[in-house]
C-alpha cells in the first residue's frame, strides 16, 4: 500500500486546522510554507514540524511531499494548485478553486488530463447529522423537496476597523460574502437534495463602503483581537451582504441570506429543506441536533448518536452518543475518506467527496450572482457538466 505525506501552504487560520486533522489521522507532514521563513519557523516551533520550505517551488520538489494542502488566500489558489497538479501532486485546495470559472475549469480539466486527487474544502457536509439528513432525503423521507432556504451569518466585518486580506479584491477575489461562505451553503444544499440550481436572482449590498486597513497583517477571525495603532482607509468594492433567490431543477425554490455584518452572529450557518411528507432543519452552532418536522404527528429532535444514525451518517460520527462532534471533525472526516482513496487506490466518488468538479461548479454560481445583482434580472444556469 502507498504511502502519502501532506505538505501544507498557509498558516493562517486553515493551514493549522488542516495540521490538526492530518496528525489525528496520522497523516505525516513533510513540512510547511508561510508568507516567509520568519512565518514559517514561528509556526514549525508551535506545531513542532520539521521542516520549513523557502518557496513553493522548494514544496513542490520535495520528494516526500505527494499530497499538497492549500490553504493560502484565494488569489493563489489557481496558480498553486495548477503547479501542483503539473509537477504529479495530488491537491486538496481550500474554497473557493479560484477566482474566476476560466481558472476553475482549467484547474478542473488538468487534474483530470494527470489522474490525480483534487479536492474542494467543502468540510461542512462531514457533519454526521448532515450526513444523515441527506440519507434521509435520498431514501425519500421527505418526499418531493419544494422549498429549501436558510442563512450563513457571521458579525466578524461588522465594524469599519474589522479587516481581513479577504476584503481586498486583488486577494479575495471580486465576491467576498458569496465566495467566502455563499459557496458551503450552495453546496452543502445540492450536496443534500442531489438538486441543480438552474436560475438565480441576486441582490448584493455594501454598507461599510470605507475600512479601515491596518498596516499590519491580521489573520482571519483575529479583528476583534487587534487594535492596531496605525491604518490606512480603504473603500470596499466587495459585498457585506446577499440576498439569493433560487430556483431548482425539480422546480423547488431557495432563498439565502448571507451576512459577515450581523451583530452577535459568529458563524450563524442553518439551512431547512421542506419536503412534500417531512421537513429538516440543521444549523452549526447547534450540530449535534437535527429537526424533523411533521404535519400529522409531533415534532423530533434527532441528538447525534451513532446507534440511532443511517450507515452512511454512521461512517461520519467517531464518538457515541452524548459525544458532541463539531467543526475540527468536519476536516478530519473529510480527510479521512480522501486519504483512505489515495492509500487503497481508488477513485474518488463526486458524490460523497467535493472534487474540482464542485469547485468549478461554485465559481459558476458566483459569476451568475454577480451578473444577476449588477443587470438586476434572473440568471440562467447552465446545465451541471457543460
Amino acid at each position: 500500500m502507498a504511502s502519502f505525506i501532506a505538505a501544507v501552504a498557509g498558516l493562517g487560520f486553515m493551514g493549522p486546522t488542516h495540521i490538526q486533522a492530518l496528525r489525528r489521522l496520522g497523516v505525516p507532514i513533510a513540512g510547511i510554507l508561510g508568507i516567509d521563513l520568519e512565518e514559517g519557523r514561528r509556526n514549525a516551533e508551535r506545531l513542532n514540524i520539521h521542516r520549513v520550505y523557502s518557496d513553493y517551488d522548494e514544496m513542490l520538489s520535495d520528494p516526500q511531499a505527494n499530497v499538497i494542502h492549500i490553504c493560502t488566500p484565494n488569489h493563489l489558489h489557481h496558480p498553486m494548485a495548477k503547479a501542483a497538479l503539473l509537477a504529479g501532486k495530488h491537491v486538496i485546495c481550500e474554497k473557493p478553486l479560484a477566482n474566476t470559472s476560466a481558472e476553475s475549469g482549467e484547474l478542473k480539466q488538468l487534474a483530470k488530463e494527470k489522474d490525480l486527487v483534487a479536492v474542494v474544502n467543502y468540510n461542512l457536509r462531514f457533519y454526521p447529522l448532515c450526513q444523515e439528513a441527506r440519507a434521509r432525503v435520498q431514501a425519500g423521507e421527505l418526499g418531493e423537496v419544494r422549498l429549501v432556504h436558510g442563512a450563513y451569518l457571521q458579525d466578524w466585518l461588522f465594524l469599519p476597523t474589522d479587516w481581513n486580506w479577504r476584503i481586498d479584491p486583488a486577494m479575495g477575489g471580486p465576491l467576498r460574502a458569496v465566495a467566502d461562505i455563499g459557496t458551503h451553503w450552495l453546496d452543502m444544499i445540492q450536496w443534500l437534495t442531489g438538486l441543480h440550481v438552474t436560475e438565480i436572482l441576486a441582490d448584493m449590498s455594501t454598507f461599510i463602503k470605507v475600512r479601515q486597513k491596518p498596516r499590519q497583517e491580521v489573520r482571519t477571525f483575529d479583528g476583534k483581537l487587534v487594535k492596531a495603532a496605525e491604518a490606512d482607509e480603504v473603500p470596499i468594492s466587495s459585498e457585506d451582504c446577499a440576498t439569493i433567490l433560487l430556483r431548482f431543477d425539480n422546480s423547488a425554490r431557495g432563498a439565502l441570506v448571507l451576512s459577515q455584518i450581523s451583530a452577535g452572529r459568529k458563524n450563524y450557518f442553518w439551512w431547512e429543506l421542506s419536503g412534500s411528507r417531512a421537513s429538516l432543519r440543521w444549523d452549526q452552532e447547534n450540530p449535534n441536533q437535527l429537526w424533523l418536522g411533521y404535519r400529522e404527528q409531533p415534532n423530533q429532535n434527532l441528538i447525534k448518536d451513532p446507534a440511532l444514525l443511517s450507515p452512511e451518517a454512521r461512517r461520519a460520527a467517531d464518538f457515541p452518543g452524548g459525544h458532541a462532534e463539531g467543526y475540527p471533525d468536519t476536516f478530519y472526516q473529510l480527510f479521512k475518506r480522501v486519504y483512505a482513496c489515495l492509500r487503497e487506490d481508488l477513485p474518488v466518488d463526486p458524490r460523497e467527496i467535493p472534487t474540482f468538479d464542485t469547485g468549478h461548479h461554485e465559481l459558476v454560481l458566483c459569476e451568475a450572482i454577480q451578473r444577476s445583482a449588477m443587470e438586476g434580472r434572473w440568471m440562467s444556469l447552465p446545465v451541471r457538466g457543460e
